[in-house]
């Protein structure tokens, strides 16, 4: 909170003096909107508040003066706690003692909200926890909350070697769950500044979008709130935010439709692959489905999966993980946990296609199996090149379980540190072994992303598999 000028702050006073006609008590731990008005707004007596304040449209331009007299028509000029709540992205906050209350004077036009709140946390915020983007088609797309609630799960102890099952449990919901809503809007359709308030964000949701909300169990980190999207306009950069509550924000994320073209459908909800959120070379979905599932995905994809998954525990379990440890870092549950993701990953391949950003970004031609030496790389505009490699309808399936694709596409391959961290969290008896950049891995993996091709943690070209700005490098699984 800052000092207004004397002047100036004694000439707004004036103003308000003569203009105020009520007082209009401010309620503790609520948010309130209003649509114009200058108050004074009383803040009732309480040892600490935190007044949290945001602009509710384009065309608010508004100063929010606070006091911590609440007696007289309007805060006073000789009282050295009058200040300013200055907005940074259409919000503001100040926290302080308030035991003979206060008050709070808006100068200037439009809507706007202010909320007081004795819990300790504001009740206008921008967090920093941020939605995740799963994938999207010419016209679908599926984002993810960040984790609502951890899966608390015990570790294998002697002599209970108990471990997931091969469909990880769906029907343990939480019964309560944060309030998410989502705000999505073409990017384009927002020029300049803008407020990054809820109050202005919840009316940012294009009517031909529909959106289907659901809980999933997305991975260790717990619940997710997940939202499947449709009507989307292809090839288009859409701007995303979370809102909890209305009035705690979250993001802003970006992601690019696919073009018109793209011929595969999304595939999620899958409960013995939860991570897998992304478009598969598959015809579409059976009796006009919006997207596959774990109910309608073809079998021929299916069984094999959970064959693997069942023999793979069932000769983790013969290793006494539960009273001999081999590691004080990871246990036989995160094996079978990295062993999942990464046979998921590698088992259902994913669709993608260049931004129309960055068209050039990709591997214009697969690599031979025997080539070496291959790892992330840039182009001539030093932009990194996604690990995307075009197939043929010619080209045999990386899985050959997949049904016959009619169409041509391109496949992101898996980040390479899918299968380093099997490698890592499994006992040395699995035998569990990955290719290197030096050797061929580069014709099965995304290699130099996330780490170097060294495999220097965190040092590759882009540290990430992918960023808040849409771009996606390779699939981590």
């Amino acid at each position: 909170m800052n000092l207004l000028p004397h002047t100036l702050l004694y000439l707004v006073l004036q103003f308000l003096s003569a203009s105020a006609q009520t007082r209009l008590q401010l309620p503790l731990n609520a948010v309130s909107q209003f649509s114009s008005g200058n108050g004074p707004y009383v803040i009732p007596p309480a040892e600490q508040v935190i007044i949290s304040v945001a602009a509710c449209s384009q065309t608010t331009d508004v100063r929010f003066l606070i006091s911590n007299e609440s007696g007289s028509a309007t805060p006073s000029i000789s009282d050295p706690g009058v200040g300013e709540i200055f907005l940074s992205s259409g919000q503001g906050q100040f926290t302080g003692a308030f035991e003979n209350g206060g008050a709070v004077v808006v100068v200037g036009t439009g809507s706007f909200e202010i909320a007081l709140s004795t819990t300790g946390r504001p009740m206008h915020a921008l967090a920093t926890d941020l939605p995740l983007f799963g994938d999207s088609t010419s016209n679908q797309a599926i984002l993810f909350s960040p984790p609502l609630f951890r899966l608390e799960v015990p570790g294998p102890t002697y002599p209970n070697y108990t471990l997931y099952p091969v469909d990880i449990p769906q029907d343990g919901r939480p019964t309560t769950t944060s309030n998410y809503t989502l705000s999505l809007f073409p990017t384009s359709s927002l020029q300049g500044s803008f407020p990054r308030s809820g109050c202005f964000l919840s009316r940012q949701l294009d009517s031909d979008v529909n959106v289907n909300q659901s809980l999933w169990l997305r991975d260790e980190q717990g619940w997710r709130s997940q939202f499947l999207l449709g009507g989307l306009t292809p090839s288009t950069n859409y701007t995303a935010f979370l809102l909890e509550s209305s009035s705690i924000v979250r993001g802003p994320i970006y992601f690019t439709t696919k073009s018109a073209a793209f011929p595969c459908p999304l595939v999620a909800d899958l409960p013995y692959c939860p991570g897998v959120s992304y478009a598969m070379p598959l015809p579409p979905p059976p009796n006009n489905a919006e997207i596959y599932t774990g109910d309608t995905l073809p079998s021929e994809l299916s069984d094999p999966l959970r064959s693997y998954l069942t023999n793979f525990t069932v000769t983790l379990g013969s290793f006494p993980c539960g009273r001999d440890m081999y590691s004080p870092l990871v246990t036989c549950l995160d094996c079978q946990r990295e062993y999942r993701k990464w046979l998921c990953a590698i088992s259902l391949p994913r669709c993608s296609e260049p931004s129309p950003g960055n068209p050039n970004g990709f591997t214009a031609v697969a690599p031979e199996p025997t080539v070496t030496g291959l790892s992330a790389t840039k182009n001539q505009d030093q932009q990194v090149l996604s690990a995307l490699q075009p197939y043929q309808t010619s080209t045999p399936p990386r899985n050959s379980a997949l049904p016959q694709f009619t169409s041509s596409y391109q496949m992101l391959l898996p980040c390479i540190e899918t299968c380093t961290a099997v490698d890592r969290a499994c006992p040395a008896f699995i035998g569990f072994k990955c290719p290197t950049a030096q050797f061929n891995g580069a014709a099965s993996y995304g290699i130099g992303y996330i780490d170097s091709a060294d495999g220097d943690e965190k040092k590759g070209l882009t540290g990430e598999a992918q960023d808040r700005w849409g771009n996606v490098w390779c699939q981590l699984g």
